[in-house]
């Protein structure tokens, strides 16, 4: 081999091994690439995982506290209900007194709410057609024990039952109605009490 063949020849062996070299560095660069992207994928699956677990967790417990809320607003509803049936059944069991009974609680009314002063007491149609005998004079002592007067009217009001206090044409509406409208709240806080005292929510 002359000298210039040697020299060619070396000239490739070295090529070759820096070429070889070359990809040795290459193939560990991408490998580490490679992993360093395996080890930020395995990172971001993990937080993408532990984030889903929290929302899971999350929608979870909102989906408790819904349901929660929702059986609490039933119960609430099914209590006010059974309250304002009891209340309904209450106004129609006044209404539905036996005579005696009803203008005894007329009188009791009377008494609350007659001022001193000179005016008329309207009935309801169907109390007037029903009034007992002496009913009118219990009126006029009642009445007149207040420093006031009272003349019952031939014009009766429109209720179901009670009446109303006519003075100077203002009105006092003491109609049953009115009564129960009135102690609305506080009826339904009784009720409450009596059906509902241990606080449970079904």
């Amino acid at each position: 081999m002359s000298g210039l063949e040697k020299m060619k020849a070396q000239i490739l062996e070295e090529a070759e091994n820096s070429a070889r070299k070359i990809r040795t560095k290459a193939q560990e660069e991408a490998q580490k690439i490679l992993d360093g992207a395996r080890e930020e994928a395995d990172k971001e699956a993990s937080r993408i995982a532990r984030e889903a677990e929290k929302e899971a967790q999350e929608y979870a417990a909102r989906a408790v506290s819904a349901r929660d809320m929702q059986r609490k607003q039933a119960y609430l509803a099914a209590k006010q209900e059974v309250i304002q049936e009891i209340l309904r059944k209450a106004y129609e069991k006044v209404l539905d007194l036996d005579d005696k009974e009803y203008f005894g609680f007329m009188e009791k009314l009377l008494e609350r709410y007659v001022l001193p002063e000179s005016g008329e007491i309207r009935f309801t149609e169907k109390d007037l057609k029903r009034m007992p005998e002496g009913f009118s004079g219990r009126v006029k002592t009642i009445a007149a024990a207040k420093g006031g007067s009272l003349e019952i009217s031939t014009e009766p009001c429109a209720a179901e039952g009670g009446f109303l206090l006519v003075y100077g044409g203002v009105e006092e509406n003491c109609t049953i109605k009115a009564v129960f409208d009135s102690k609305r709240e506080e009826l339904s806080d009784q009720v409450n009490r009596m059906l509902f005292a241990s606080g449970r929510e079904g």
